[in-house]
């Protein structure tokens, strides 16, 4: 694995003019994010907004200085299958001083109760939390509390982690992870992953060829 350096500067070839709308861009959505909370301290919204900033520029530029290229090519010892770039990419996103995590975290709780830390990490990542628990009740209509309770401790785990990666795309891999070990959780527990999951979409299927059939009636009737 890349050795992470403490620091991660831009790429060099980007241009006064670029690296200022980058951080213009940067500065917006954090102040997007800022804005979920409602706050009426405007200067405690002040220094929400420079942590947000800190870190989305810190997660932006070593992401932009660490490319899948500094993972040699190799096998998923998991699962024997061949590295995707993805997978190079994540593994060298992950190698981000932890510190970077830990300022940001630390900032928030500084001036924000836990429901507004947890508003910021809904923000980050679209809010996978709640969709991805309202999926699981979908296809498990009988979760019990004990279940869910799980599951969504996991989903938060998946989220705070994903803060630290720059696109959608890392963070629906990160959540993966963690939507796998919710299934083995399951599976561990009683249920049957592969068929709850197959029962569904036969479900959603049938309805979907249900609701066509009831409109081209209707249509044949017109």
């Amino acid at each position: 694995m890349v050795k992470a350096q403490e620091t991660a500067k831009p790429k060099a070839d980007a241009s006064p003019e670029a690296q200022a709308k980058a951080d213009a861009d940067v500065a917006k959505k954090a102040a997007e994010y800022v804005a979920a909370l409602n706050l009426t301290d405007a200067d405690k919204a002040a220094r929400v907004k420079d942590v947000v900033t800190t870190h989305l520029k810190a997660v932006r530029d070593w992401n932009n200085a660490h490319n899948a290229d500094m993972v040699p090519a190799g096998i998923n010892p998991l699962s024997g299958k061949p590295l995707s770039e993805m997978d190079r990419q994540i593994i060298v996103n992950s190698s981000i001083p932890r510190s970077v995590h830990e300022n940001l975290m630390a900032g928030l709780r500084k001036d924000l109760a836990e429901e507004q830390v947890e508003v910021i990490l809904d923000k980050y990542t679209i809010g996978k939390v709640a969709f991805t628990l309202n999926g699981y009740k979908s296809i498990v209509p009988d979760l019990t509390p004990t279940e869910e309770a799980a599951i969504l401790a996991n989903l938060k785990l998946a989220r705070e982690q994903a803060v630290d990666f720059k696109n959608i795309k890392q963070v629906s891999a990160i959540f993966e992870i963690y939507k796998t070990k919710n299934e083995q959780y399951l599976n561990e527990h009683g249920r049957n992953w592969h068929q709850l999951y197959g029962d569904y979409t036969k479900a959603i299927i049938a309805k979907k060829a249900a609701d066509k059939a009831a409109k081209d009636k209707a249509a044949a009737k017109q």
